[in-house]
């Protein structure tokens, strides 16, 4: 039973990093609208993501509660009014984590509330659909979201910056993005 398994979780493996070779989202590209394949808040009822209008901000980081990412994510919360200024619908922020785990994330960065979103893809199919993963099983134990920001008006990208090293922040900081819209 449990060569079953491992023979199974393998495979599995194997296949989502197939995905991993799926070519990159670039400036210009088309964000398709998504059926049911993240969360948000509950782990039961999958959410659509829906980029038909409006300018968004998303954002993938690896894990959520990591370092790095939790030096990130604090910083649009407390720019989103700024954002919101220059023309940004709304922020979010995806990562290959579950529902429960996004959502306590949200409530530790931001215990009185806010409206960035988390997104929980917890199979990695959104990150994958952008060709935006990579392997991560040493540190984090299977496949991730790349740090990445991508600027959105409607489903064309307009803007996207991808940290060639995850652990890193640099163009993808909250402060970076806001200086090029």
């Amino acid at each position: 039973m449990t060569s079953l398994i491992g023979s199974t979780a393998q495979a599995a493996h194997s296949a989502f990093s197939a995905l991993i070779s799926t070519a990159e989202v670039h400036r210009g590209s088309e964000i398709k609208t998504l059926t049911p394949q993240v969360k948000e808040g509950a782990a039961d009822t999958p959410v659509n993501l829906n980029f038909a209008e409006g300018r968004r901000v998303i954002v993938g980081v690896p894990g959520a509660f990591t370092g790095t990412c939790s030096k990130q994510i604090p910083t649009y919360i407390s720019l989103y009014d700024q954002f919101k200024a220059r023309g940004v619908s709304e922020i979010l922020v995806v990562a290959v984590n579950d529902a429960f785990v996004m959502q306590a994330w949200k409530e530790k960065l931001a215990p009185e509330g806010t409206p960035v979103r988390f997104i929980a893809d917890d199979q990695g199919l959104f990150v994958s659909s952008l060709g935006l993963v990579f392997d991560a099983t040493p540190l984090l134990g299977g496949p991730r979201s790349k740090r990445f920001v991508i600027v959105a008006d409607g489903p064309k990208v307009t803007t996207i910056a991808v940290e060639k090293d995850p652990g890193q922040l640099t163009s993808t900081d909250a402060h970076a993005v806001l200086s090029l819209l």
